[in-house]
């Protein structure tokens, strides 16, 4: 028995005429949702092969529904897998301290055993590189720019492997790898489907940029898994407090989920774990580098009016006032005062300590006499005037350097930084003894071209599947690009490298694999359509894995033969 009661798009009666806004908008390609049911709207469903599908392998239906459940994790743990295992392997190599790990190793070890950084000596990288485990940290203190978080995890890696690149370079490969399974996981949520999340893996997998990250003891590919879980944290989030509204909604006699005003307006989402744990993530973000606070700003945003979403399609007339009432003091609590004690604790080895960079300066240094030291602990004025000092050496950074880079660029690659490079002469280290001239081994800090060129298209595609469309999915990953894209914009003139980029790559990746659903075509397209879709998203996927593939050599340092070298110089200004 079906329904006589009228169902509605966008919030009017169906049959209506749209009015002139959107009358308007469809010359662009504006389409309203389809009708669907209230609870599918709320808490949509994860698409499952059909039948057809199944019986092409000869799979019964109820033995397909069991291994469509398995795929739920087996296809991210196999993508993991693969991600894994290119990552670590030779991870040690090159067998050198490369660009920034020059601070950053150092930084980590000197943290790990003494628990603040200390001032290195600046010709003791060939010490470290000949047998790191004598070395012992400096106890006079070192001035740094970024928080501890960063430099605490790689210092995790060299406590278990010791002062060596492997040690070092450990635990960025293991949130390497670990991102790879959260975006395939999260790109299942997000588009309900397990074979989009595992493409978005995938992608991520063979980007360039993300793997040479996870293989260097930088700080951003840190920074990025911290984001990309808070990104996660807050989807389960907004599925959880949907599935508790459609709840708590009322079902009419025929058994349909029907919307409330009252319930909508008035129901409190009560205890919501994930979006504290999203806070404490956003907290260690910010404790990596401090552009994790832009991060911040736009997924509390973003958070904020996936309520009012929620709470308009549940039947509230003025969804913006009842988030007002219900939400938005415990979205704030639950967020920004947790994310600020995250940061706190994460200079608890400064803290605890006594000889940290500025420790004293409220107690024994120039600040003991300040106005303010009966109201705040020295520890707390200490830190302040430290942020203070890092702060102005940020703004104030526009030194020239030869890999610096536009933001602009980084979405074409335009200039991508060189982490390590030498020539290798014929027959020695690595290099074939009939090489003609001579080897070149390089570490290229290069995102897979095609995938970021086809990047390039796919957020014009969510930009447009977000205006147009009204998709807040396309908006979800909008949103988490620009937050880590956009404010890069406001320091034109500060030196800034496009490894920076590393924080939304999973988010294109995600862009891109939206994209390639569209290729694939929309659900109930004919066979036709389909083999037409699969061929050309095929085509695409495989030319970016090839791509990875091709340029896999200058990404590890693997010594090539000068004309091959040259050959993957694809753009003079990535020499």
């Amino acid at each position: 028995m079906t329904s006589t009661a009228p169902q509605t798009i966008e919030g009017r009666d169906a049959g209506q005429p749209p009015p002139d806004r959107l009358r308007r908008l469809r010359r662009f390609g504006y389409a309203a949702p389809p009708v669907t049911g209230l609870r599918d709207r709320l808490v949509p469903p994860y698409t499952r092969p059909t039948p057809a599908f199944w019986q092409v392998f000869g799979v019964r239906r109820g033995d397909g529904d069991v291994l469509a459940a398995i795929a739920a994790w087996a296809g991210p743990l196999l993508v993991a897998l693969v991600a894994g295992v290119l990552r670590f392997w030779n991870l040690g190599k090159p067998h050198a301290v490369i660009f920034d790990e020059t601070y950053y190793a150092k930084d980590a070890w000197a943290l790990i055993n003494q628990g603040y950084e200390g001032s290195w000596p600046k010709d003791v990288d060939k010490t470290i590189l000949r047998d790191g485990s004598a070395v012992m940290p400096p106890v006079d203190p070192g001035y740094v720019v970024h928080p501890p978080v960063g430099k605490w995890v790689i210092g995790i890696g060299e406590k278990l492997f010791d002062f060596t690149p492997f040690g070092w370079r450990f635990m960025v490969a293991v949130l390497g790898t670990l991102s790879v399974l959260m975006l395939c996981r999260i790109g299942r949520r997000l588009f309900r489907s397990t074979f989009l999340g595992c493409l978005a893996g995938l992608l991520l997998a063979v980007d360039g940029l993300h793997f040479v990250m996870s293989r260097t003891a930088l700080l951003d590919l840190v920074l990025m898994f911290f984001v990309l879980a808070a990104f996660g944290a807050l989807l389960l989030d907004r599925d959880r407090t949907r599935k508790r509204m459609a709840d708590a909604l009322p079902v009419d006699d025929e058994g349909v989920l029907r919307p409330d005003a009252r319930i909508a307006e008035s129901l409190r989402m009560g205890w919501r774990p994930w979006r504290l744990a999203a806070g404490v993530l956003l907290g260690l973000a910010a404790g990596t580098k401090w552009n994790g606070l832009f991060v911040m700003a736009a997924f509390c945003v973003m958070s904020v009016l996936w309520d009012v979403g929620m709470r308009r399609t549940a039947g509230a007339v003025r969804p913006y006032a009842a988030v007002l009432r219900r939400d938005l003091v415990p979205a704030f609590v639950s967020t920004v005062p947790v994310a600020l004690v995250t940061y706190l604790v994460t200079w608890t080895g400064w803290i605890v300590t006594d000889k940290g960079y500025h420790r004293q300066w409220a107690s024994t240094g120039p600040g003991r006499d300040s106005a303010w030291g009966w109201l705040f602990p020295d520890w707390l004025r200490s830190l302040w005037h430290y942020e203070a000092q890092v702060l102005d050496f940020h703004v104030g950074l526009t030194d020239g350097h030869t890999y610096e880079s536009n933001p602009w660029s980084w979405l074409v690659m335009g200039r991508p930084v060189s982490y390590y490079y030498e020539d290798v002469q014929p027959g020695k280290g690595g290099c074939p003894a009939g090489t003609v001239d001579k080897c070149a081994s390089e570490v290229l800090a290069l995102g897979t071209p095609l995938l970021w060129w086809a990047g390039c298209f796919a957020l014009a595609y969510v930009a447009w599947r977000w205006l147009f469309r009204r998709d807040w999915r396309a908006g979800a990953i909008l949103c988490a690009f620009l937050a880590g894209w956009a404010p890069w914009l406001h320091y034109q003139e500060r030196t800034i490298f496009v490894f920076y980029a590393v924080v939304f790559v999973p988010f294109l990746c995600l862009a891109v694999a939206m994209m390639i659903g569209a290729i694939l075509g929309p659900p109930g397209s004919d066979e036709r359509r389909r083999a037409v879709g699969a061929i050309g998203a095929g085509v695409l996927v495989l030319l970016i894995v090839w791509n990875f593939i091709y340029f896999h050599p200058i990404y590890t340092g693997a010594p090539i033969p000068l004309d091959d070298w040259r050959n993957r110089m694809w753009l003079d200004t990535w020499v």
